[in-house]
């Protein structure tokens, strides 16, 4: 499960799918030398797919101008067998399905589509756009995001098992409730295949329940490959044990509103994946003083997993 990519028969996302963080300068411009680095970094890790651009590229602070030039980078880099999953967060249905065939004329292998949210729209709505992007991405496969706690929007089972009746290119659903257990199990029994999210806070309870894999952030991908290639070797122990140490980092991150992001950002940093710690203003942000706590904190991390630099150029 660990690398996913390109099965007989066509793409199947599973694994680790990481979302790869947006580099910027202090200056809020974006610093495309570090991006390549991200992408080689991310791609030698042997992962078979990566998703951009995400809740952790900082979607929200990027212009329609800037998610194509990104994206072009990254679609070039593609190795054979593995797939660029273009995300698609518009909120407007019309804007949406023109931007997944923007993203398929680019390259991309794959969608990912998170709900409209804005004001509340009902339910019908909901799975209106979302057959829509699915109609507009045929046949390219289709991840739906559900992210209740930043979004508010929250499907039935049954709902996302008949949108893939009508819709076969729905892939997947990226689950990121907190104890996403009974959810997975629910849409798996729909025969509809789940990813974890949440930074994989819940990842054992996921997979116990039959995710299929993992989409995080892009600071420690590395990190979650252990613990896969743990999980899927049948070292349960070991790998529930190296879970539980990075899920208490994560549970002391979580109450701070955009905390995760930022500290993925700054370990990324400080391995040498990124330049710069930077969130564009006005996000999250680690100072990058020697004597800060938050960055002593970050170093804590690095030295506790033993994770390493990237190699230099």
């Amino acid at each position: 499960m660990s690398g996913g990519g390109v099965a007989e028969g066509g793409p199947v996302i599973r694994g680790v799918s990481p979302v790869l963080p947006t580099p910027f300068r202090a200056d809020g411009s974006i610093d495309r030398r570090s991006f390549e680095r991200v992408i080689t970094h991310t791609w030698e890790l042997g992962v078979g797919s990566v998703m951009f651009p995400g809740f952790a590229s900082e979607y929200f602070a990027l212009s329609d101008l800037e998610r194509l030039w990104l994206l072009s980078d990254l679609a070039e880099t593609v190795p054979p067998g593995r797939l660029l999953v273009a995300s698609v967060a518009e909120h407007a249905t019309h804007l949406a399905v023109r931007q997944v065939r923007r993203y398929a004329d680019l390259g991309a292998g794959a969608i990912n589509v998170l709900p409209p949210h804005f004001c509340g729209p009902p339910r019908a709505m909901i799975l209106d756009h979302l057959a829509a992007v699915l109609q507009g991405a045929g046949p390219l496969p289709v991840v739906v995001q559900l992210a209740p706690r930043d979004t508010g929007t929250r499907l039935d089972p049954g709902d996302l098992a008949r949108l893939r009746a009508d819709h076969p290119n729905l892939a997947a659903v990226k689950v990121e409730c907190r104890s996403p257990g009974s959810y997975i199990r629910a849409l798996t029994r729909h025969g509809v295949p789940c990813l974890a999210g949440n930074a994989g806070i819940d990842l054992p309870e996921a997979l116990e329940a039959g995710a299929v894999g993992i989409q995080p952030g892009g600071g420690f991908v590395d990190l979650y490959l252990r613990i896969l290639r743990l999980w899927d070797t049948g070292e349960r122990a070991a790998a529930l044990d190296l879970h539980a140490r990075l899920a208490a980092w994560l549970e002391s991150w979580w109450p701070v509103p955009g905390a995760p992001l930022a500290m993925g950002k700054a370990i990324a940093w400080r391995r040498g994946i990124i330049d710069e710690p930077h969130c564009r203003a006005p996000g999250p942000t680690i100072p990058s003083g020697s004597v800060d706590p938050a960055l002593a904190e970050v170093d804590r991390f690095i030295r506790e997993f033993s994770l390493g630099r990237h190699a230099p150029e």
